[in-house]
């Protein structure tokens, strides 16, 4: 496990890059030459709900370096169970975990799934890089296609396995822009696509949050028989609203993350 939740972020933010290459580019643009504004609100981590890498075996890499348990989030359509978790120092990224409900997909996804999570070896959960490990198999593309076909989470894992899904840029924090309507339009002005599933900008300051985010950038990925170009990572942008008690709104909303997850889908 690692001791430094810097380097942790550090490191996974690297790994992100390698397959997310239009980041650095969003970056750029978002980012005041004045100083380095663009402050990740969140990552997210993708997983199945078998025993050796469920949820509470990633959440235990950020729970050692003093995170806590902060919220509960339910997806009955995508079969999705997720929780997020915030530290005590609030400049940290609060950090998105979700789980495929393998018991509520069909046998044949979930006999895949299991044999590609049995290739894992048992030790390899619990080292410092299993959060920025990649896969630890190797798919054909017939298989990848089969997946995608009944859930493109559980297509996405099988072809990019243990990494950070998204980074988020914090609205909040940026110095050149006011709201998230304009971040979006700076991004499109720039040839950005944006994901439009529920709207380019999902939530409202009625429940304190308002998310968007790029579609996935499209990468050549090595599968066992051929090389593709598929679907890797995401970046979001997320803007909050502060709570009665003045504080920012720390939590997120179903209904929109649900939307998020399509930024990964094909096109």
């Amino acid at each position: 496990m690692h001791t430094d939740v810097k380097a942790l972020f550090e490191n996974l933010w690297q790994n992100y890059l390698q397959v997310t290459p239009s980041a650095k580019k969003v970056h750029q643009l978002l980012g005041s030459s004045q100083q380095d504004d663009v402050i990740n609100d969140h990552i997210a981590l993708r997983t199945f709900n078998l025993p050796k890498v469920s949820l509470d075996k990633l959440a235990a890499h950020f729970l050692a370096l003093g995170y806590e348990e902060c919220g509960e989030y339910h997806f009955e359509a995508k079969k999705l169970y997720a929780k997020h978790f915030e530290h005590q120092d609030r400049t940290l990224p609060k950090v998105f975990i979700s789980e495929l409900l393998l018991d509520k997909c069909s046998a044949e996804l979930r006999e895949t799934i299991e044999q590609l999570v049995a290739q894992i070896p048992d030790e390899a959960v619990t080292a410092d890089n299993f959060l920025y490990s990649g896969t630890h198999w190797q798919v054909s593309q017939a298989t990848y296609e089969k997946l995608l076909a009944e859930s493109e989470y559980a297509a996405w894992m099988a072809a990019w396995g243990y990494r950070a899904n998204h980074f988020t840029v914090s609205v909040n924090d940026l110095q050149n822009f006011d709201s998230l309507e304009q971040v979006n339009q700076a991004l499109k002005d720039a040839g950005f696509l944006l994901n439009t599933s529920g709207g380019e900008i999902k939530g409202t300051p009625d429940v304190y949050l308002e998310q968007s985010s790029t579609l996935a950038d499209l990468v050549t990925v090595k599968f066992s028989d051929t090389e593709a170009t598929i679907p890797s990572c995401f970046y979001e942008f997320a803007r909050r609203y502060p709570l009665a008690n003045g504080l920012l709104y720390s939590g997120f909303v179903a209904a929109s993350a649900d939307k998020i997850f399509e930024s990964t889908n094909a096109r």
